[in-house]
């Protein structure tokens, strides 16, 4: 009789942890998860210096963002254009991938130090840019994003 009863004892008790472990199979696995981080500015080309502000995208800001790929400190980069609705609003967002927002805030000072030297830059000549192309535009400001991969982390 005792016997039994330690049986029925263990069997009740693998019942139980049966019954836990396949409650705990059965949470739904989400179905996407966090992927990059986009750091995003808002920018306002000024009326009739549209032209000159590119041009500096396309050379100093595009070399900049290259040796930050090359050295691994950003994923990828993108300037994209857009119509502003109003006279408050941006035309222009720059957006720069980073793998997520850990390492982005880790390289800060990697970043900078290796835009300088892709520029051949010193505090001086950073400011005169930046006096510089605040003629030609305005930042309208500024945001942190992530990237939604829809589908379950591997």
């Amino acid at each position: 009789m005792k016997n039994m009863i330690r049986v029925m004892a263990v069997l009740a008790f693998a019942a139980m942890l049966l019954s836990t472990y396949s409650l705990a199979q059965a949470v739904p696995v989400r179905p996407f998860h966090d992927g990059p981080v986009w750091e995003i500015a808002f920018v306002k080309a000024k009326p009739g210096v549209g032209l000159k502000y590119m041009e500096y995208l396309a050379g100093d800001w595009k070399t900049e963002q290259e040796a930050l790929k090359k050295a691994g400190l950003i994923l990828n980069y993108m300037v994209i254009a857009t119509e502003s609705h109003g006279p408050d609003d941006f035309d222009i967002m720059l957006m720069t991938e980073f793998k997520d927002l850990a390492t982005m805030e880790a390289n800060r000072d990697k970043r900078e130090a290796v835009g300088n030297q892709a520029l051949n830059s010193n505090d001086k000549k950073m400011i005169e840019g930046y006096q510089e192309r605040a003629s030609w535009r305005e930042i309208i400001g500024s945001r942190l994003a992530r990237e939604i991969i829809l589908e379950p982390k591997k």
